[in-house]
């Protein structure tokens, strides 16, 4: 529920903007608030949940995607967007350090990739599926504060006071620091670059793809364009998992710069079709190969700093998922759709090139030990 609320407004940011009388970049600004709200607990909180457990995280997770969701409802605009996205990082934030570790308390389980499994998966499945839902009510009836609204609020009380009776963990003994610097040991720097890539497509799939598709009348399906990048990856965890960490995050470069070619084709020439196969081709990689390949990938390397070097991975993920979206959506307002959306792809395809050529013949020490390594 608390990933259903990050992306429930996608479909509307072209419409909002419009309303604003603002372009594309004013409305990448407001998605990037998302990040301006997960980065400060993400690497400044990170000892929270040792010192209170980790139900009380998630209840006040759920309760700022509530309130986010409510204020959409009350104040519909672009500026109200951006204050709600803002809550939504912080919420996501608290969330995601701790859901892997007490699912698997819950579950009582020995095997702790059952716990992984269903967190990787429910929160893929999430962060695609409020768009797609908001979709689905836009497409009937157009407006800017769509029945999925609504409808998040009644089933996200029901899933807040179904945590109520769940068992909090005990505080740790030994409390780990709440402050976590990101670090980089050597060989984890191209990972990183791998994600931002992938996470920068993810982005600009959310919060411009609308705009590109409003020229053919097209904006009420880009929620499905959302569901298509963001949950249909998880549908390749399987082979992403199989593959050693280095081959898996080539292979998702490798299909990201094609992926979005035909994305970006799709939306300009009005081809629907185009679009979603796009969409999903790209999410074999961003949440596929790229995604648990990069992250296996580092982790492996870090050893004992995996603490600092995960930061660094999601430091870089998160970068991605805000600077060249902003950027592009200024290009959008400035030199328009078609030149915007080469020069991402352009850059795109560059970067993709460079970090294979760091992954595979780079000066990389540990990119020997790393190709023999098999995901767990």
């Amino acid at each position: 529920m608390i990933t259903t609320a990050v992306n429930l407004q996608a479909p509307l940011y072209d419409i909002l903007a419009a309303k604003a009388g603002v372009g594309v970049g004013a409305a990448t600004l407001a998605f990037a608030c998302y990040v301006a709200g997960v980065m400060p607990v993400l690497l400044g909180l990170n000892g929270l949940a040792d010192r209170v457990g980790p139900k009380p995280l998630i209840i006040v997770a759920l309760l700022l995607c509530l309130s986010a969701t409510a204020l959409t409802l009350l104040m519909p605009g672009l500026i109200t967007l951006g204050v709600a996205r803002f809550l939504l990082g912080i919420g996501t934030g608290l969330t995601s350090a701790v859901a892997p570790g007490y699912m698997h308390q819950l579950l009582n389980s020995d095997d702790s990739r059952m716990a992984t499994t269903y967190v990787t998966s429910s929160t893929a499945l999430g962060f695609g599926l409020g768009a797609a839902v908001t979709s689905l009510f836009i497409l009937h009836t157009p407006s800017v504060t769509p029945p999925s609204l609504w409808l998040y609020l009644g089933v996200g009380t029901i899933a807040l006071v179904a945590v109520m009776p769940l068992k909090n963990i005990a505080p740790a003994v030994t409390q780990s620091a709440m402050w976590r610097l990101p670090g980089y040991p050597p060989g984890t720097l191209s990972f990183g670059l791998a994600i931002l890539l992938a996470w920068a497509t993810v982005g600009l799939v959310i919060a411009i793809l609308p705009s590109t598709l409003s020229q053919h009348g097209l904006t009420p399906w880009s929620g499905f364009a959302t569901f298509g990048i963001c949950s249909c990856g998880v549908l390749f965890q399987p082979w992403a998992r199989a593959l050693a960490p280095v081959k898996a995050t080539v292979l998702g470069l490798m299909i990201l710069p094609l992926a979005y070619g035909l994305i970006a084709w799709g939306a300009l020439q009005g081809s629907l079709i185009a679009v979603l196969l796009g969409a999903v081709a790209a999410s074999s990689a961003c949440y596929g190969f790229i995604y648990l390949g990069g992250l296996s990938g580092v982790l492996a390397i870090a050893g004992p700093s995996s603490t600092q070097t995960s930061a660094g991975y999601f430091l870089m993920a998160y970068v991605g998922f805000s600077l060249p979206v902003i950027t592009t959506g200024a290009l959008v307002d400035s030199v328009g759709h078609v030149a915007a959306l080469t020069l991402f792809g352009v850059a795109l395809l560059v970067g993709a090139i460079a970090t294979v050529s760091l992954l595979l013949i780079g000066p990389n020490k540990s990119s020997k030990r790393l190709t023999a390594i098999r995901q767990p």
